[in-house]
């Protein structure tokens, strides 16, 4: 082999490995992205650790309250049969708060745990669009009864959305009545309602806004943040996991309700099945 085709030769296998080089970071990009939007889909087929922390101010008669609830979702899916998955969806808050009953001073345990279960059927509807409906729980867990209704509730649920590229767009919503529990704490009516949409770039960042609403049928009051929030899926060791920032707004709350703006931190750790 003469020095000028060993030359090419080496080039050429250079330029080879760029190339493979090249479109595995393409290939591993390319899923990041795929996992950071699919990670907008409150039911897609994926076992996940939400840990979020949100902070509230001017809680309470006299507006000196304050409220950190940092709520623990896992998301872990089942599969019943060839069609359809269950997915089951779990917060457990762990709440510090102070003042936000006057003269009451601070409380920090667990609250309520609220379950959710959606039956969604495997394949995307017609026009795309993936829903999953089942019912709900609310569970009298708290630590302390200024953490919690006491009472056990139920009711029904779902959730639709679509991805059209980037884009994801869809709601959430469920009614839950109280069925049992302390006779002297007030009954339960609520309905909640949490429209949201995401835009993911081929870089695995992703923003969105959504609103987690809740309207109280006993009280005939509404209580409506609106959240915007940015997030990033980076990998620690093999391990995926979203970061997240985001920073809301109360656009209205009961009298003794949080006011204001409101912040928001979370890790969403995705798990191997």
């Amino acid at each position: 082999m003469n020095s000028m085709t060993k030359t090419y030769s080496q080039t050429l296998t250079a330029l080879t490995m760029c190339i493979a080089l090249c479109a595995s970071t393409l290939v591993k990009a390319a899923d990041d992205a795929d996992l950071a939007q699919e990670l907008t889909n409150p039911i897609a087929n994926l076992i996940t650790i939400p840990i979020q922390m949100t902070f509230d101010n001017d809680i309470g008669a006299n507006d000196q309250g304050s409220k950190i609830t940092t709520n623990f979702q896992p998301v872990i899916p089942f599969e019943v049969n060839n069609d359809w998955n269950l997915i089951t969806r779990t917060i457990m808050p762990v709440i510090y708060q102070d003042e936000v009953f006057p003269g009451q001073g601070s409380q920090f345990g667990l609250g309520d745990i609220n379950m959710s279960l959606f039956f969604s059927p495997k394949k995307p509807a017609a026009g795309g669009v993936i829903w999953g409906v089942g019912p709900v729980f609310v569970f009298p867990t708290a630590t302390d009864s200024l953490l919690g209704s006491k009472k056990w509730s139920a009711g029904a649920g779902g959730v639709a959305l679509t991805m059209r590229g980037p884009w994801t767009f869809g709601g959430l919503a469920n009614h839950v009545w109280s069925v049992a529990g302390d006779s002297d704490r007030s009954d339960i009516s609520n309905t909640f309602l949490q429209p949201f949409g995401a835009y993911t770039w081929p870089n695995a960042w992703t923003v969105s806004v959504q609103s987690e609403s809740n309207y109280n049928w006993k009280t005939e009051q509404w209580s409506i943040p609106v959240t915007a929030a940015a997030s990033k899926l980076v990998k620690f060791g093999k391990l995926p996991v979203s970061l997240q920032a985001g920073v809301g707004y109360w656009l209205e709350s009961p009298d003794s309700g949080p006011e204001g703006i409101r912040y928001r931190l979370q890790a969403n750790i995705v798990l191997p099945k």
